[in-house]
């Protein structure tokens, strides 16, 4: 069963080719995802990933990993903080802030670049998981 304070480390990165297949599903095709010359001229200098790509992350580490099968999510507030780029490693952190009613909790979602630690992406969800998360009686 998940304990306030237990959290969970997963490395990932995305290359061009996750950029441009994220943009076909979404139909988000702003060329500052897509295209070089046009990003250039841009405070960003090059490409940048589109932001819920990055976050996509956490769909995985919930749902198949950390709480794992069975977690639904109910709730979640994402602050993009700094630009990610394709081909950089990154490492999502989720970490268990509390327990609540109905088999829920609150997890903290932090993504990191790896190289520098900086924040790319900072955030709470809340999910529920009968099998996983204890019932708290309030």
């Amino acid at each position: 069963m998940l304990q306030p304070g237990q959290s969970y480390r997963y490395a990932f990165s995305f290359n061009q080719a996750d950029v441009e297949a994220f943009a076909r599903l979404t139909g988000d095709t702003n060329p500052l995802h897509l295209d070089a010359e046009y990003a250039a001229h841009t405070a960003f200098r090059r490409p940048i990933m589109h932001g819920l790509l990055g976050a996509s992350v956490f769909s995985k580490v919930l749902g198949t990993i950390f709480p794992g099968e069975g977690t639904v999510y109910l709730k979640h507030e994402i602050e993009f903080t700094q630009p990610m780029y394709v081909d950089v490693p990154y490492e999502a952190v989720v970490t268990i802030k509390e327990l609540g009613e109905k088999f829920t909790a609150k997890i903290e979602t932090l993504i990191l670049e790896k190289e520098t630690g900086k924040v790319t992406i900072n955030g709470e969800a809340l999910v529920m998981n009968r099998q996983k998360v204890p019932r708290i009686k309030v």
